[in-house]
């Protein structure tokens, strides 16, 4: 009689769980840290030997002795409830007694108009094209990078960002005056898909199972980034190559750079220009609502905390001290 086949290890089921489900890469490394350091926080016990009490523990660990974020420590419950309920088919009673991580009330640091253009004047062309973007049509930083060619309508001054925070797509404005520099770029990207063609690669990721329904799409114009990588990846697997986006550090060390350089003093970085976005957009009198769009803000409220950064309110008013 033939032995049992071994069982998957724990983290192997966790990452077969996230992927089966389409969770982002993102996550599926968020929640396999947090199941670590939760199985060592316990002496490297299996996290089916334990339960409630011991997710208590380590929450309020988190809380008290390493003074994490409330939004980190609600990523690490997450994280905990969707290994026991999907990868041990087990489900977490009342976690009565956890101390919670306060959340504090904190506004978006927001840059001026004269602040974004000092700062813009201080990158390479590329990297001002990417922040340009950013602040121009109120890009996430990963949402920037992994535009791919077909996302950008110039005919209507549009940017279709697919599969944004929360797995959701939406339609952003393209400013007038950054297509001349992305038709530059996507020049340049066009001249690198070449190149990697000739040399027998020229294929990019592409979403979902997309590759093997459509076996010759990975090497079309439209699916390539806007913004390639300096040089080609290559699967260890197969040997196959292809061309990634530009890695988020590049962009965030140069932001880094362009702010000490420009002299301005907030903390600034990639998603301060979002930030200054819809700031700037609120202030111009656009409707809330409209700009919840533009963002991809599932709540409105989420989308309010820019009228407390005006402190003037949604209708823009004004102190009457200023009429005096």
């Amino acid at each position: 009689m033939n032995p049992p086949a071994p069982q998957p290890r724990l983290m192997d089921r966790l990452q077969q769980a996230l992927r089966s489900r389409h969770y982002s890469r993102r996550t599926e490394q968020a929640y396999s840290l947090w199941a670590r350091r939760y199985i060592r926080f316990h002496g490297v016990r299996h996290p089916d030997e334990m339960g409630e009490a011991e997710i208590n523990a380590f929450l309020t660990h988190l809380a008290v002795d390493e003074k994490v974020s409330a939004s980190t420590q609600t990523q690490a419950l997450s994280a905990l409830l969707f290994m026991y309920r999907n990868v041990l088919d087990r489900e977490i009673g009342e976690l009565s007694g956890v101390i919670r991580a306060r959340k504090p009330d904190r506004l978006p640091v927001v840059m001026t108009r004269a602040e974004v253009r000092t700062v813009l004047e201080c990158l390479d062309v590329d990297k001002w094209l990417m922040a340009a973007l950013m602040y121009g049509s109120g890009l996430r930083l990963m949402e920037c990078l992994r535009m791919r060619v077909q996302d950008i309508d110039f005919a209507h001054g549009e940017i279709l960002v697919r599969n944004g925070k929360g797995a959701k797509d939406r339609v952003t404005m393209l400013p007038d005056a950054l297509k001349p520099a992305l038709r530059d770029q996507l020049e340049r990207a066009r001249s690198v898909h070449q190149r990697d063609l000739a040399a027998g690669w020229g294929r990019v990721v592409l979403p979902d199972a997309l590759d093997r329904k459509y076996p010759n799409a990975a090497t079309e114009w439209g699916w390539q980034w806007v913004f390639p990588q300096e040089r080609r990846w290559c699967d260890p697997k197969t040997g196959m190559q292809g061309r990634h986006h530009v890695h988020p550090t590049v962009i965030q060390r140069a932001m880094k750079e362009a702010v000490r350089a420009s002299g301005v003093v907030k903390h600034v970085g990639c998603h301060t220009l979002r930030h200054s976005f819809a700031t700037h957009l609120l202030e111009s009198g656009y409707d809330i609502r409209t700009i919840q769009e533009l963002l991809g803000h599932r709540s409105l409220n989420t989308t309010m905390i820019y009228t407390h950064v005006l402190n003037k309110g949604g209708l823009g008013v004004k102190s009457p001290f200023d009429a005096l």
